[in-house]
C-alpha cells in the first residue's frame, strides 16, 4: 500500500492526471469523466494507507473538493465524490445497526424511526471496521458495473415515450438522445428535427447520424424553433447536469427550446443519467459559477477589421428552470422534477452535499 503521509489537501497523481486530461480535452463526455472519477476513487481507496472510515472520508473529500475547485463546470466528479462517501457510510453504519434487539419490533413506528436516526448521527467512524475496504471496492464495481449498462437502460424505455408518425424535436448532440431515438426506431416510424445549436453547429452531427439509421431528420436554424415548435408532438433534450430545484444546466439554446414549448404545451422530456444529479442550488443570474464562455471564431473571426470594435460573447450553458420540464427519465425509470429531492437523498448524503 502507498503511504502519502498524512496530508492529503495537495492532488495525488492520479487526481492530477485525470484534473489535467479533463483540461486538456482528453477526456470530455460525462459518461468518461464520471468513469474516470470512479477509477480514481477506486484506487485510493485500495492503495492508500488507511486505518479508520473517519480517515478515509477526510482523504476522499479532500480530493473530491481538489476536483471541484479545478473543474468547478464539471459535476460529475463531486457527485462521485459525494456517491463513494455515502457508500462509506453505509457500510460502516451497517455493521453497527445489524445488533438490533428484538424487543424493537415492538416498537412504534415514531420511536423506532427516532432512534434509528439518532444512533446513526452518533455514529463513531473513528473506529475500525474490519473488511471495510473490501465492501466499498465490490460496491465500487457495482457501480462500474451500473455506468457500463447506463446507456442502453435509457434506451430501452424509448418505445414508451416515442409513437408512431410522431414529430420529435431536439437540439445540439447527445450521446444519450442519439441511442434513445435510434432504439426507438427499431419499433416506431417518426420524424425528427434537429436544432442546429449554433455556432457549434453539433446538431448536424446528431442529424447525420440519425440519417444513417435511416430515421428521417430534418436540421433547422435555431432561429426557426419557436416556428416549427406547434407541429412538434415531444421535445427530448439530454443535459448537462440537473440541480437540486430540478433546474436544468443544459446547452446553450435549450432555454428557447423549453420557452417555446411551453408556450405550445409541447411535453419537455430530459434524459439524464442518475450520476448527473446533483445537490447544488444555482440558478441563471450566478454566471460567474454556472456557465462557461467560448469561442466565437465561428460568429465573427478573429482577422475581420470589425472585430476589433465588438464585444461578442458565446455562453456554453443555458439555465432551464424546473417548470419547463416535463419529465427526468433515467436509468432507473421515469420521475417528475418535483421528484428530484427524494432522487438526491438516496444518492448522497445530506452531510456531503457541501464538500
Amino acid at each position: 500500500m502507498v503511504n502519502e503521509g498524512k496530508s492529503y489537501t495537495c492532488p495525488l497523481p492520479e487526481v492530477a492526471e485525470m484534473i489535467y486530461d479533463i483540461i486538456t480535452r482528453k477526456i470530455d463526455s460525462s459518461y468518461e469523466i464520471t468513469t474516470r472519477s470512479v477509477k480514481v476513487f477506486k484506487n485510493i481507496i485500495a492503495a492508500i494507507e488507511w486505518k479508520t472510515a473517519d480517515e478515509l472520508m477526510k482523504i476522499i473529500r479532500d480530493q473530491g473538493r481538489i476536483m471541484m475547485e479545478a473543474l468547478p463546470q464539471e459535476n460529475v466528479t463531486a457527485n462521485m465524490c459525494r456517491r463513494v462517501l455515502k457508500l462509506i457510510r453505509e457500510e460502516f453504519e451497517s455493521a453497527q445497526l445489524v445488533r438490533i434487539d428484538e424487543s424493537q419490533a415492538s416498537m412504534s413506528l415514531h420511536k423506532l424511526v427516532t432512534q434509528t436516526s439518532e444512533s446513526a448521527a452518533a455514529m463513531d467512524y473513528t473506529k475500525p471496521k474490519v473488511g471495510l475496504r473490501s465492501a466499498l471496492l465490490n460496491h465500487l464495481q457495482e457501480i462500474e458495473d451500473e455506468m457500463e449498462t447506463t446507456r442502453d437502460n435509457l434506451a430501452d424505455q424509448a418505445a414508451e415515450h416515442i409513437h408512431s408518425s410522431e414529430l420529435i424535436l431536439t437540439l445540439g448532440h447527445s450521446r444519450s438522445v442519439e441511442s434513445f431515438l435510434k432504439r426507438a426506431a427499431k419499433r416506431r416510424v417518426f420524424e425528427v428535427v434537429v436544432a442546429e445549436c449554433a455556432p457549434s453547429m453539433r446538431g448536424h452531427t446528431l442529424a447525420a447520424s440519425l440519417a444513417k439509421a435511416k430515421i428521417e431528420t430534418t436540421v433547422i436554424p435555431d432561429s426557426a424553433i419557436y416556428a416549427m415548435m406547434s407541429r412538434v408532438n415531444k421535445v427530448i433534450i439530454g443535459t448537462h447536469s440537473v440541480l437540486a430545484n430540478g433546474g436544468l444546466r443544459a446547452a446553450c439554446g435549450s432555454h428557447t427550446v423549453a420557452l417555446a414549448a411551453k408556450q405550445f404545451s409541447v411535453p419537455v422530456i430530459v434524459l439524464v443519467p442518475m450520476y448527473k444529479f446533483s445537490p447544488v442550488h444555482l440558478c441563471s443570474y450566478e454566471m460567474d459559477a454556472f456557465n462557461m464562455v467560448g469561442t466565437t471564431e465561428g460568429v465573427i473571426p478573429y482577422k475581420m477589421r470589425d472585430a476589433r470594435n465588438v464585444r461578442c460573447y458565446n455562453p456554453v450553458f443555458d439555465y432551464v428552470p424546473p417548470e419547463f420540464v416535463t419529465l427526468f427519465i433515467s436509468n432507473l425509470g421515469g420521475n417528475a422534477p418535483s421528484y428530484v429531492y427524494r432522487l438526491l437523498s438516496e444518492l448522497y448524503h445530506p452531510e456531503d452535499y457541501t464538500l
